[in-house]
């Protein structure tokens, strides 16, 4: 018998028991999940929606090409904490989207995962109670729900991917995808891309780096293997084709905002370099804002002269936005309907009026 086979009785414990004298230790409980496979037959797509999903990745997908001369529009909160507010918000978005369709691209931002500096609340997958009861498989099952409920009201949605199994349950639905600002290094999250059915923006990373950004787009154009879990739930090594539809987004940076025209000359002149398309998306908000919501209309607007002014580089745009302005803290409870609970948004009449700036720009352009 080999060391391999041969069982171990260190311990009372033998190679066939799962349970090792000196694996996690600082783990203090798995909570089983449902399948992706099982909640997703519980849970099923349609054709209406799954036509808007192609229809949509496919558009998205010529404006960051440059066949489609529209802007690409990524609007709505920063997290979704409550799936009543975020449903209002929708059904407010989608006919402004619909009457600047000519002009905008519109996907509503629907964001369940939050990566924190430090810690904090976690987004709406991980702790839909808001309360630190982690009941997660509700989680998947809300957000879930909710994609359906936006998808009815006649928008595409965008969602940023941050754990590597979530998107076996919800990636489906999905638009457009990102990967943010604390990971476009990550390994983990370029494979997770290269994997991804949508074009998927990679944002700088937070030290204003935008190379970073450039390599998670190369890297994720590339066919990969990696750990993660099957439709069943079984570990299993994924195999990818690789991602051809990944850009920048320019988001600033500890450094300050990167949004202004020498800053997009210089960024497209990085994809240049790199043999990528030279178009990209700036986001408003974050580091280009100095967090500021406020400060976002001024963003657009300077972005919206840069377009207007013939930019073509500059494919997409996204904005921080709720139904109240402004930020709350969780746990100052009763919570204020339809106002964020992590970054600070503009309000729907702002972003109502910046939607309209906007869709004028690209007449310009144009």
């Amino acid at each position: 018998m080999t060391r391999a086979t041969r069982p171990s009785r260190k311990n009372g414990a033998t190679m066939s028991d799962p349970h090792s004298p000196t694996g996690d230790l600082r783990i203090t409980g798995f909570q089983p999940l449902t399948s992706p496979a099982r909640m997703l037959t519980e849970l099923p797509m349609d054709d209406e929606h799954a036509g808007l999903v192609r229809d949509s990745r496919r558009e998205v997908r010529e404006i960051m090409s440059g066949e489609d001369d529209r802007l690409l529009v990524v609007v709505g909160p920063c997290s979704v904490h409550d799936p009543e507010a975020a449903l209002d918000y929708a059904r407010r978005l989608a006919p402004v989207a619909q009457a600047l369709r000519a002009d905008l691209r519109v996907v509503m931002r629907v964001y369940f995962e939050k990566p924190r500096t430090t810690v904090g609340w976690k987004g709406l997958i991980n702790d839909p109670g808001l309360d630190g009861s982690f009941d997660v498989e509700r989680g998947l099952r809300t957000a879930r729900t909710l994609l359906f409920d936006v998808l009815d009201a006649g928008l595409p949605v965008g969602c940023e991917f941050l754990e590597p199994i979530s998107p076996q349950y919800i990636a489906d639905t999905v638009s457009w995808g990102a990967i943010g600002a604390r990971t476009p290094e990550s390994q983990v999250h370029r494979q997770l891309a290269s994997g991804l059915s949508m074009p998927v923006g990679f944002k700088n990373a937070t030290s204003g780096d935008v190379q970073a950004a450039i390599d998670g787009c190369a890297t994720a154009a590339s066919g990969h293997v990696f750990f993660g879990v099957d439709h069943d739930g079984r570990a299993a090594a994924a195999t990818t084709s690789g991602n051809p539809d990944c850009h920048v987004i320019l988001r600033g940076g500890r450094g300050g905002p990167n949004y202004r025209a020498d800053d997009v000359r210089d960024a497209l002149a990085l994809l240049h370099k790199a043999d990528l398309p030279e178009r990209l998306v700036i986001d408003a908000s974050h580091g280009n804002s100095g967090k500021d919501h406020e400060r976002q209309a001024v963003v657009v607007d300077e972005i919206a002269a840069q377009i207007a002014d013939g930019q073509s580089g500059i494919a997409g745009i996204m904005l921080e936005s709720f139904l109240v302005e402004g930020r709350q803290e969780i746990d100052d409870l009763p919570l204020t309907y339809g106002q964020s609970v992590t970054d600070a948004c503009m309000s729907w009449e702002t972003t109502e009026a910046l939607l309209t700036r906007l869709a004028a720009a690209v007449r310009s352009r144009r």
